[in-house]
Formats: C-alpha cells, structure tokens, sequence
C-alpha cells in the first residue's frame, strides 16, 4: 500500500481542528464548578483525538517519501507508541482511583512535572536531530543556518520544560511532606540561581551551533538540559508551603509555554493550541493568585517568604477556649453563620463533617454560606474541589469579593484551619503580610477557630484574630471536633 505523506499531512491538519475546538469549550467549561465535570471529559476527548492524529503523522511514523509500506510501520512505531501509551494511561487510571482528594495539589503537581517533561524531551529530541551528522531526520542541520527559528524555540521549549519539570517535583515534595514545606534559603542564593539559568542558556546556544565543533555532541545539550533541571530544583526549593497555590499555577503556565514553543517547532498545530490554552489560562491564574496576596510573582519567588519567624510583637489580650456544647448553641440560634476553610480542613479531611454540619444547621433554619479565600489551601480551588467533593452546593460558596461585607451581619464566623488568610495583622504596617487581603471574618458578632494547637501559620505571625474579645478557640483535630460539634447541634 502507498500513501503520499504531504497529502496525508494536510488532511491530519484539517482533522486537528476538532481537538482545538473541544480544547476551548472545555476551558469555557472548566471555568465555571458546576459545568468543570463536563470540561474536563471535553478536554480527554480533545486529547483523545489528537494523540490519534498524532501517531499516525508522517513525521511520526517516519513516512517521508511517497511508498512507503505501511506493515512494516505498524509493528515498530506503532506497537512502541502504543505501549508508552498503556503504562502511562495504566498509572494515571490507578492514581486517578486511588489518590484522595486531600492529595489533590501532589497529583497537580506531578501532571505539571510530566508535562514540562514531556516538552523537555520532545525538544532534546529536535534538537538532536539537528546535531546529530547525518541523522536522517527531516529537520536541516542548523550548520547552514544557525538562526533557524524552529531549533532556536526548541531550546527554549526544552529550557522552559525542565525547569517546570524539576519545580515540579520540588512543590510534590514539599506538598507530600517527604521535604521541609518551609521556605529554604541561604546567602546569595539569587544571584547563584540567576548564574545557574544563564549558563545553561549559553549552552542552550551552543547546541545550534554544534556540528561536531565542540567534540563529543552529546556535551553542550547535556549540559544544558542538566542545569536547565538543576535552577528549576533552585528555583522552588526557596518557595514555602503557602506560596504553593501560585508556584503550581506558575508551573502549569510553564509547562503550556513549553509544549506551545515545541508545538511551533515541529509544526503540530495541537500542541500550539492546547501549550497556548493551558500557558495564558496558567499565566493570568498564576497573576490572580498573587493579586489576592497583594504580592508581586517575583516576591513570591524570591522573598523567601516564610522562612523567618515575626519577632518582637506582643498579642493583646488571651486565648479564650470554647467547649462543643458552647459552640453548638452559638450556631444554632444564629442567623447567619459563614464558614472560612482553610488548609487544616483538608488536613484533617473533615470536609464531610462540614457538610453534615451544615445540613443540621439549615434544618434549624440558620443561613450557612462559605468564604473561600483565593490562597487558602495549597493550590488554586483547593476549598472549592474538597466542599464539592463533599456534595456542598455551588451556590454555598463565595470567593473574598464577594463576601467580605457579609461578616459584619454575621453571627458566628468559624474559621477551619485557616490562619494567615484571616490574619488582621495584614492590617498592620510592618507585618510580612501586611496589605494582604483577608478574610473579615474579625468583624462577625462572634468567631469560633478550630485550630489543632496555639502555633503560628506558615508566614510565622501571630494571628492578632485568635487574641480579640469576640474569639474562641474550639481546640482538636478539625474532623473530631466538627464531630462532636454535629452530635451537640442534634441534641438542641
């Protein structure tokens, strides 16, 4: 059988643009908790088409001249890419089953990794083909023209992939617990990253002039993908736990970027589309993110924010403790109470609990909303994904905007595990967090805080909230506590 490859190369770019149109929709989808579901299976189809497209490329099958025979592709290529595809589907159906919706930012993270890997490697492989004398590949040696725009966006595909492919596995790291989650830093560590990127840049450079120049061929691009990996790990170990929302948004932008700039370089119109969807959609969260803790990206990345604990500042006042019982009658003649999650809620996995607690107070017709804060958790919608998980109505939960000016007709306010989101010391001048947007949940008639212990949030400042006359400290792991707390509602 024979198959011209230009002819089969135009029809795959037609067909291309069904994945690119369920691409868009799902995005429109996801933006929206009730229409994400659907998004979501939008977006497997849409990349279920591609993948498709994909394999059966000339350029992938290696059918570059006209006749070629198509059985003796089907059992090399085919069956290799067919059985990359098994065990990487097989994994990601296994996780998809068994990790819990508490590990939900690890998962995040590694998709993000595999992602930035996965454009590492398709640019490694590029720009090998470049490099390599007398590859066979289709793509010219850059010998003869060494501005060649494809090869230039390949290392800078490949640069932009390993670094969110190692910052990656740092944020999985410190999200799983195997690596201190506190910012680490140490002097002149800047500047040491800054030298770190440029010099494997200068390498990145070096591999679109090496035909052999530089000995061994594998040199310049090894070395460039080495410290390409090694500032990505630089990169997010000075980054702390609760910068984590914003340093995984990054990341995704990252990984979009990269798969985009492969996507140009080796012509497939599905990987510029979907790299450029996931890059601006990751660019303008990721800015979200840092707006709604009045931070600039590069003081996220480069404060070191966290690492050092607030000195020097006294609390006024005490720490009041609060008992089931004297919580349950507090909510359950309130008229309205406003519930404030926070990272221990997923911690703890209580967020069942809090819907059950929430049931019975709206059988006793008190009004139950949620404030969900953009950075609480540890990443974007963390506290959306676990109260719906939970089965808690979309319509039950309100991001900063809009409902800050409800705390002041509040009853009861009870913050879960949150700290530094509902901190008032972002009130006070000279606070690390200071200018920050909070949560106003101070402002509520009374504040109930579920809190395991008396430390300090990740910034490592007194929260000036558990110290004022309207607090109480309701102490306990949040899952028991909420329990205990439903038990002594039912029996009112």
């Amino acid at each position: 059988m024979t198959i011209d490859a230009t002819t089969l190369q135009m029809a795959l770019a037609a067909v291309y643009i069904l994945p690119i149109i369920l691409f868009v929709l799902a995005l429109k989808a996801m933006s929206n908790p009730a229409t994400a579901r659907s998004g979501i299976v939008w977006a497997g189809v849409g990349v279920l088409i591609a993948v498709v497209v994909t394999m059966i490329d000339p350029h992938i099958l290696g059918v570059l001249i006209t006749g070629a025979n198509w059985p003796s592709l089907l059992t090399t290529n085919l069956i290799l890419m067919a059985i990359a595809i098994a065990i990487g589907g097989g994994i990601a159906y296994y996780a998809a089953q068994k990790v819990k919706m508490t590990a939900m930012p690890q998962m995040i993270a590694v998709y993000n990794g595999m992602g930035g890997g996965a454009a590492a490697g398709i640019s490694a492989v590029t720009l090998l083909l470049y490099i390599i004398p007398n590859s066979g590949g289709n793509l010219d040696n850059l010998s003869s023209n060494i501005f060649q725009l494809d090869a230039i966006l390949a290392v800078a595909g490949g640069l932009i992939g390993s670094i969110s492919f190692a910052g990656s596995v740092i944020a999985f790291l410190k999200l799983q617990g195997w690596m201190n989650s506190k910012a680490i830093v140490f002097t002149g560590q800047n500047y040491l990253n800054v030298c770190v990127l440029v010099i494997s840049a200068i390498f990145g450079g070096m591999t679109l002039f090496d035909n052999g120049i530089f000995g061994i061929f594998w040199l310049p691009i090894s070395l460039f993908f080495g410290l390409g990996l090694a500032y990505g790990f630089m990169m997010a170990i000075p980054i702390g736990g609760a910068d984590m929302p914003v340093v995984i948004s990054l990341f995704n932008a990252f990984t979009g970027i990269a798969v985009a700039l492969d996507g140009f370089a080796t012509g497939n119109f599905g990987m510029i589309v979907a790299g450029t969807l996931v890059g601006s959609a990751g660019s303008l969260l990721t800015m979200l993110m840092a707006k709604a803790m009045n931070r600039s990206i590069g003081n996220v990345l480069f404060s070191g924010f966290g690492a050092k604990e607030e000195t020097g500042v006294t609390m006024k006042g005490s720490l009041k403790p609060i008992e089931a019982d004297d919580v349950a009658a507090l909510m359950a003649y309130a008229g309205k109470v406003i519930v404030a999650p926070g990272y221990g809620m997923a911690v703890a996995q209580a967020q069942q609990k809090v819907k059950e607690m929430m049931e019975v107070l709206e059988s006793k017709g008190v009004v139950v909303k949620f404030a969900i804060h953009p950075v609480a958790g540890r990443m974007p919608g963390h506290m959306n994904v676990l109260l719906a998980e939970a089965g808690v109505p979309y319509d039950h939960l309100f991001d900063l905007d809009e409902i800050n000016n409800e705390f002041e007709s509040c009853d009861v306010a009870m913050v879960i595990g949150a700290n530094d989101v509902v901190n008032p010391a972002a009130h006070r001048e000279g606070s690390p967090i200071y200018g920050m947007p909070i949560l106003n949940v101070e402002k509520a008639k009374n504040v109930i805080v579920l809190k395991r212990g008396q430390g300090k949030g990740f910034a490592g400042i007194e929260n000036d909230l558990f110290y004022r006359d309207n607090t109480r400290m309701y102490y306990g792991d949040a899952q028991d506590s909420i329990s205990r707390l439903v038990t002594a509602l039912k029996k009112l």
